[in-house]
């Protein structure tokens, strides 16, 4: 067993004791308190190398909390693990021959140790082939620290767009609960405390409870040539995929598990069809706001405290899609247009500094939701117009995606088209992430791609 000791790169993260919690919007108020997030020193390496190969994000899961009782469908989550496997199904944007397993404890309470971690094509449920074990600093196992992630050493294995992947990780020791991505979209499976080390095992048996959150796994990258690069689409749950079926939005509908019907899904659909060599990954946290931070629980920290760690330490990143503020607005307490449109400069300038580029959507309708709808929020809408107008107009982005002209009600501008809308009327349905993705111009992003070298 060894230890993985991260080499000290402080960014800023917050906790904040929750005094109220509102399912869908998760209200937050309470006394706020920086804390530090150690990054490992492998997150933290050039990604660009010169041989006209170089390792980009694949796919990515912001890790949202680990206290959550439950997933985003109503599921329960474990609260303590014990010797037992995680098997999380994940799916690629981006194929290649060699893939790299981000794992992370970044809201875990004790250190953990994974003692065995595998990767494999996943056949059906939680039976895999092709397994191949992942290794760290040439080891089996690893321990981070409470805060940190890791980065595994490079895998031989192939991965392809679109084919979803197993990744299976064992926990040996007593810990508390597990770091996790809340609204995973998608069906995972683990095995019950006591089960011990399945992670070589190919068919399901001993995977006997499944889940629709990601536990542990936050990142797949692959090699791919010099000229391909990654996209983070940034935002809250309508970045995330979130698909209410209550007009309160929770739960999830379970409908949409495992049909890979993001926004950002659909865009990486039609760019692999443009033959545009980029990468979408997911970087989207149901009920997350941009300027204030709802920890510990599910909201995550601010877009602007996890603005580097979950951006900009993508492998491969050339640029970031924004599309986050309705919480800000509808949820106590709120914000107003100018402290939003300070925030957007913050986040401009950071992704400038760092030499990538960046877009800003507009914020789509959701006058008439029960969460974040101008029945308790009554400035919102108001809000919503002025960012959505400083949007348009500024020219310190690199560019614009106006969701809000493709999905509002032509005959009531302030709230969602019908075809569009889910239950809750403020989270779009498939159709509507669908919409967003075509709305977005390929060319735009492809302008972002430069070589490695």
């Amino acid at each position: 067993m060894t230890t993985h000791r991260p080499r000290l790169r402080i960014s800023s993260a917050w906790r904040v004791p929750i005094a109220v919690a509102a399912t869908a919007g998760a209200m937050v108020v309470g006394a706020i308190q920086p804390v530090l997030a150690i990054q490992p020193a492998h997150a933290q390496a050039h990604e660009y190398g010169c041989g006209g190969e170089h390792f980009v994000a694949s796919w990515a899961a912001s890790p949202t909390d680990s206290v959550t009782p439950m997933d985003a469908s109503g599921g329960t989550v474990p609260m303590t693990v014990n010797n037992q496997t995680f098997r999380m199904v994940i799916t690629p944007h981006l194929g290649g021959t060699q893939v790299r397993v981000r794992l992370t404890n970044r809201f875990g309470l004790t250190p953990v140790t994974f003692d065995t971690v595998s990767v494999a094509d996943q056949v059906s449920g939680a039976s895999a082939a092709n397994i191949t074990p992942v290794l760290f600093d040439g080891k089996p196992s690893t321990t981070l620290a409470a805060g940190a992630d890791v980065l595994s050493d490079p895998v031989p294995f192939t991965a392809a767009s679109f084919r979803p992947l197993a990744v299976s990780i064992h926990v040996a020791d007593p810990v508390g609960p597990p770091t996790k991505h809340w609204n995973a979209n998608a069906t995972s499976y683990y095995s019950p405390a006591g089960s011990g080390d399945l992670t070589g095992q190919p068919d399901p048996t001993g995977f006997t409870a499944t889940t629709n959150a990601w536990f542990y796994v936050n990142a797949l990258d692959v090699l791919a040539p010099a000229e391909t690069s990654a996209i983070v689409a940034f935002g809250d749950s309508i970045t995330d995929g979130f698909v209410g079926t209550t007009p309160a939005a929770v739960p999830a509908d379970r409908a949409v598990a495992d049909t890979n019907g993001r926004y950002p899904d659909f865009l990486q659909r039609r760019l692999d069809d443009a033959r545009i060599p980029v990468s979408v990954v997911n970087a989207g946290i149901g009920s997350n706001r941009l300027l204030t931070s709802g920890e510990p629980l599910l909201l995550g920290p601010s877009g602007l405290s996890r603005f580097e760690r979950d951006v900009l330490d993508q492998a491969g990143v050339s640029g970031v899609l924004v599309q986050e503020g309705i919480n800000d607005l509808g949820l106590p307490p709120h914000a107003d247009a100018a402290s939003m449109i300070a925030g957007y400069e913050q986040l401009i300038t950071t992704a400038r500094r760092h030499g990538k580029k960046i877009w800003i959507g507009t914020l789509l309708p959701s006058s008439d939701a029960v969460v974040n709808g101008v029945v308790l929020a009554p400035r919102s809408e108001t809000d919503r117009q002025q960012i959505n107008t400083w949007i348009r107009s500024q020219t310190l982005a690199d560019g614009i995606v106006d969701f809000d002209a493709a999905l509002r009600d032509p005959a009531d501008p302030a709230v969602l088209q019908d075809v569009y809308a889910s239950p809750d009327r403020l989270h779009p349905n498939p159709a509507g992430y669908r919409a967003m993705a075509d709305t977005i111009q390929l060319s735009m992003l492809a302008e972002a791609r430069s070589p490695a070298c």
